[in-house]
């Protein structure tokens, strides 16, 4: 006969180890940027939609620049691949503006930068995307000619601008239930 005796087995933590616990996030920014962000991001819109609603015809800096690329339509000459051109840049430096202060907006580190934080930056990432292609698919069937060129321009940045008005949004509505 066989006799299987009770066995207790202890396990004990050191809870001081799981205190020290610091997410890791490599890929945001110091929180200093986040100015230099809103900046950027704020003098892009207000010239960007100025050349919009000049009808893309305002260029008060015109360089010549390296094109990969040039379809020009009243100068022939000018066509083809790997061309120096003169052009308006504002548009493109509006775009840049836009662009880089929106994403050091949206991956600088919060003040306070802790799993929850974490979590609704990637929620409303996938919810800004999620909901920027289901705008751009209601445009495809709805929209057409030039004012569907007019989409496409403004859904360069509307990822961006939803990401950062979704997570401020969450971040906001989660402070206030905090108080």
């Amino acid at each position: 006969m066989i006799y299987l005796s009770k066995c207790k087995v202890f396990f004990t933590f050191d809870l001081s180890i799981i205190n020290r616990t610091v997410m890791k996030t490599n890929y945001l920014l110091p929180h200093k940027y986040k100015t230099i962000g809103w900046i950027l991001f704020i003098l892009g819109i207000i010239s960007g939609l100025f050349t919009v609603y000049s009808g893309y015809d305002y260029e008060p800096i015109r360089i010549k620049v390296f094109s990969i690329f040039n379809d020009a339509v009243f100068d022939k000459e000018a066509d083809g691949f790997f061309k120096i051109i003169e052009t308006g840049i504002a548009s493109e430096l509006s775009s840049i503006a836009i662009i880089i202060g929106g994403l050091v907006i949206g991956f600088t580190k919060e003040k306070v930068e802790d799993e929850f934080i974490y979590k609704l930056r990637k929620d409303s990432l996938v919810w800004a995307i999620i909901f920027n292609y289901v705008v751009l698919f209601f445009a495809i069937i709805l929209i057409y000619d030039l004012a569907f060129f007019h989409v496409l321009v403004f859904n360069m940045f509307t990822p961006l601008l939803f990401f950062i008005i979704r997570f401020n949004f969450l971040k906001l509505k989660s402070n206030s239930h905090d108080e």
